[in-house]
């Protein structure tokens, strides 16, 4: 998630080329995305892998999300002490011991030790988002500031729509004579080989963030983070007068539940698309998934000749599967990449707040509409969620911290912590599912959400 923050220059330097570093910056946030969407795969994988309940299973995004919220104040203290360059270094260093933990907990099975690597890929994640988000915006001129946000935010979203489509196929495809001869096995020797399947990307990514972590600590040099600029923070000074905190402005703090919801929301659905899918009992897919799914099949399939195995195409005759179900949740963060290309312009031409209400005001409507649906219908309902998802992130946060002045990085830093709803409503979820009724009457969680985040965008957001 890339976070709007102010970038006006305090002091004239000469001009010279951001091009590397604006580079990095966005394979970061290809990163952050890529990493964050693939647990939305891996949460049905290890559903099964390790025989859980979905209340279990949503523990793979409390530990995950919670990092953020553990974190936020220790990454600003470890980036104090180190400095942002190292600061990134470290990050990518942790993660890469995050995703090397996944080789241990592959050959155990153990579910908390799988807890425990994605507890460390969050955190790292945790410290190079408090490190890459200030560089995007002073990375070049103040006035294209909005535009490299809104780059990296490209970038964020195409890794995150990028990586379960791969995920899927590299934990859930495989040839018609492999998935035979894994059915045929007793229970406890397929999923000792089901397992293993697990490795083969996160070692391709604690390898890959080695790399980087050499390329910014031997080749790369970063400039000087700046401030929040005096003449910005002057002009909302009046604002703050009489206040002693970031929590003491109401439209902060209803901005955090906001965030905290949004993000909830966001990761609740994706989270939960393959088991709802399954949940609907689906015999024969629609032409229209079929061919979607067999379209982005044959574009990615030889993705999985980077982790060694055969091109596969994923089997649509035999309805609703985990396969499919993993395209879907491709698609699904992929509305949110269209929304993001498509809401930048948008952004320009009208009211950020309008826009707000309306993609509030329709995720509420599709949520619903999809709990009162049945099959494909109730799917494609959440499916196009993701499209509703985009701008909430880039509109949201600016509101709520419009007006803070001297607060101003205090209480971004509580809008960051509240990242932590990610963690927490899919756990909600989760319980809703195992003991109050199903999949369907969880679903009303991320309807309430969305209503929620409807009141911020028509009356919370005020400065008052």
């Amino acid at each position: 998630m890339a976070i709007p923050v102010s970038s006006a220059a305090t002091t004239a330097a000469p001009a010279r080329s951001y091009a590397g570093p604006m580079v990095l910056m966005t394979t970061l946030f290809f990163l952050f995305g890529a990493v964050t969407n693939f647990n939305d795969v891996l949460m049905p994988y290890l559903k099964d892998v390790c025989q859980l309940t979905d209340l279990q299973s949503s523990a793979v995004q409390s530990a995950f999300f919670g990092a953020y919220f553990l974190m936020s104040l220790p990454a600003g203290w470890v980036l104090k002490k180190l400095g942002y360059q190292r600061g990134i270094v470290v990050g990518l260093l942790v993660m890469a011991g995050g995703a090397l933990l996944f080789i241990p907990a592959a050959d155990s099975r153990a579910f908390a030790l799988f807890l425990t690597a994605l507890a460390t890929l969050g955190a790292g994640i945790t410290l190079l988002q408090v490190a890459a988000n200030p560089y995007v915006s002073i990375l070049g001129p103040a006035r294209g500031a909005a535009a490299r946000v809104s780059v990296v935010g490209v970038a964020n979203n195409f890794g995150g729509a990028l990586s379960p489509l791969v995920g899927g196929l590299v934990l859930f495809g495989g040839s018609v004579a492999l998935k035979a001869r894994l059915a045929a096995l007793p229970l406890t020797e397929r999923l000792a080989e089901e397992s293993q399947l697990v490795k083969g990307p996160y070692i391709g990514l604690a390898v890959f963030l080695v790399l980087l972590a050499a390329l910014f600590f031997f080749l790369v040099k970063l400039p000087d983070i700046e401030g929040i600029p005096e003449e910005a923070a002057e002009e909302a000074r009046p604002m703050a007068a009489g206040r002693t905190s970031a929590l003491a402005f109401p439209h902060l703090v209803l901005g955090i539940a906001a965030i905290f919801v949004y993000v909830g929301v966001e990761v609740g659905l994706g989270s939960f698309l393959i088991r709802y899918g399954e949940s609907q009992g689906i015999r024969q897919l629609s032409a229209f998934t079929q061919s979607l799914v067999q379209g982005l099949n044959v574009a990615t399939n030889y993705a999985l000749v980077l982790f060694g195995k055969e091109p596969s195409a994923i089997d649509t005759t035999a309805g609703f599967t985990k396969a499919v179900g993993a395209v879907l949740v491709s698609s699904y963060w992929f509305g949110s990449l269209i929304g993001r290309v498509v809401g930048i312009p948008l952004l320009l031409k009208f009211h950020n707040r309008v826009l707000l209400v309306a993609v509030c005001a329709a995720g509420t409507a599709l949520v619903g509409a999809s709990i009162l649906s049945t099959g494909e219908t109730a799917l494609w309902l959440i499916v196009l969620c993701g499209l509703m998802n985009s701008i909430m992130w880039p509109v949201i946060f600016p509101l709520a911290i419009t007006g803070l002045g001297p607060f101003t990085k205090q209480g971004s830093s509580y809008l960051i912590m509240a990242i932590v709803g990610g963690a927490l409503i899919p756990p909600l979820m989760g319980f809703i599912a195992t003991h109050g009724g199903g999949l369907r009457v969880a679903f009303v969680v991320p309807a309430l959400c969305y209503l929620y985040l409807l009141f911020y965008a028509v009356s919370g957001y005020r400065v008052r």
